[in-house]
């Protein structure tokens, strides 16, 4: 199938018309309202410095739902002690530049680029997106950030300086959305670290149906 190239009309293709690596579009912009568009059609963007902006619908999905998180005992026991404290939106900056930084082994360079971090700065702005903050005293030791539409939230990126903090992070969220009725977090591709917290592969088809479904509730 074709690479779908987008113009300035803020207009997606059907996530199902992606090519076998979910290649879905390419070009277009990071305005809020395309990028709100995009994740509500289950569609992100994921590119590197000097490419083109690259727009991402994957076959199968990589899923959590908030009610299936699996937490090790370790991981437990360093939340009961509160080794960390945990926060929400008290320095979304400070998170998404360390998440662009941070080095992840097998991993050259980022796809958070400079662009990208003013995009999501902005979206954070207007109330989409999302950090979650863990503090060891006053250093921040690890996050993540991510983007909530309805009763979805779609993680993007964590980093950690701290061992576990940014898994105590992920976790007291996850665990703060099931209670909320949270029904579907989206970790996009496939990683065994996810799979751990009790995240799974769906088919884009049942993605999309949970999506929706997901979406027509209130936050």
């Amino acid at each position: 199938m074709p690479v779908y190239r987008l113009t300035r009309k803020l207009v997606f293709p059907p996530p199902e018309l992606a090519e076998d690596d979910g290649l879905l579009a390419v070009g277009g912009d990071l305005s809020v309202d395309r990028l709100v568009l995009a994740y509500a059609m289950g569609i992100f963007p994921w590119y590197s410095d000097g490419q083109p902006i690259l727009w991402w619908s994957p076959d199968p999905r990589l899923v959590l739902i908030p009610a299936e998180l699996k937490l090790s005992k370790t991981l437990k026991q360093t939340i009961r002690k509160g080794v960390f404290r945990v926060t929400i939106n008290e320095a979304f900056e400070d998170v998404i530049r360390n998440c662009a930084t941070i080095h992840r082994k097998g991993e050259q360079g980022t796809w958070i680029t400079e662009d990208m971090i003013q995009a999501y700065i902005l979206l954070h702005q207007a109330g989409y997106a999302h950090s979650v903050e863990s503090w060891d005293g006053d250093e921040l030791a690890g996050g993540l950030f991510g983007v909530m539409l309805g009763k979805a939230f779609f993680g993007e990126s964590m980093f950690a300086k701290k061992s576990d903090a940014s898994k105590v992070a992920f976790a007291v969220y996850v665990t703060e959305l099931a209670r909320k009725g949270f029904e579907l977090i989206d970790c996009q591709v496939s990683t065994e670290h996810l799979k751990r917290f009790g995240a799974r592969e769906i088919p884009r088809k049942e993605f999309m149906e949970r999506l929706a479904e997901a979406l027509q509730s209130p936050e």
